[in-house]
């Protein structure tokens, strides 16, 4: 009975949220990809600081939020519980399962084949998909090069262990960086399509990352985080079949 009540809660939330995610277009251009090494609390796969030039693609406003995922999936992982709060305790396959099944419900092009743990990307496809590592860090950074898209100090743009409370926040909350987009920094992890590597030094064009690996990258940090490590450089990985409730994922679509 307690069951069905949840489930009865969230599905009237979602008449109240709907599928919030408004998507933001970003305007394509270079940037420098990573962190000087004079940046405080940098992790070396942060290096060598390199040159990206982006095209242009669209990014969800906000984290996909629990009542957008039940809306989809039809189930809520999540360990903390609301509408309006991101969605946690989601693998790297559940990010791409929701993009494809989104995509359909709005009769746009999957952009993956999903083949068991086998994942393609159709990059001419105009339905949703994961950011790349490139387009979440030149989104996430706006054309800053500071630590934070908020500068030196991430308390008003971002959830951190510092403030949370230990625990996630409603989306849309803390400050949004100047392209309108809100928590890069903190609240849950963001799964990136990106295979976890090294950075060369190159510069690059619409990298996608490494072509195999064991761990796909995830970025912008999570509430349980210190502040460095919710940094717009910050990078890390798991093994895509890993979920935890840091963990959460924000839409991207393809300009095409």
């Amino acid at each position: 009975m307690k069951n069905f009540f949840a489930f009865l809660f969230f599905s009237l939330a979602v008449g109240v949220y709907g599928l919030q995610n408004d998507m933001v277009w970003i305007n394509g251009g270079a940037f420098t990809m990573g962190s000087s090494a004079n940046e405080r609390g940098r992790s070396n796969n942060e290096s060598p600081q390199h040159q990206v030039t982006v095209s242009s693609f669209y990014i969800g406003k906000y984290p996909v939020t629990q009542a957008e995922y039940l809306e989809v999936m039809g189930t809520n992982p999540s360990h903390f519980k609301g509408p309006d709060l991101p969605v946690e305790q989601v693998n790297w396959f559940n990010a791409v399962e929701f993009c494809n099944k989104l995509s359909h419900k709005e009769g746009l092009t999957p952009a993956y084949t999903i083949n068991g743990n086998n994942v393609s990307w159709n990059p001419f496809s105009n339905g949703y998909r994961l950011p790349t590592e490139a387009e979440w860090e030149y989104a996430c950074r706006a054309g800053t090069a500071t630590p934070f898209y908020s500068g030196t100090s991430v308390d008003a743009a971002g959830w951190h262990s510092g403030n949370s409370g230990g625990r996630t926040h409603p989306v849309g909350e803390k400050q949004p960086n100047l392209w309108g987009l809100y928590d890069m920094h903190g609240n849950v992890l963001e799964w990136c399509w990106d295979w976890m590597g090294t950075y060369s030094g190159e510069a690059k064009t619409d990298p996608q990352g490494d072509p195999s690996g064991s761990m796909r990258v995830y970025r912008g940090g999570s509430w349980r985080f210190e502040a460095h490590q919710v940094r717009s450089a910050y990078r890390f990985g798991n093994r895509p079949s890993v979920q935890s409730f840091i963990m959460g994922f924000r839409l991207a679509r393809s300009g095409n």
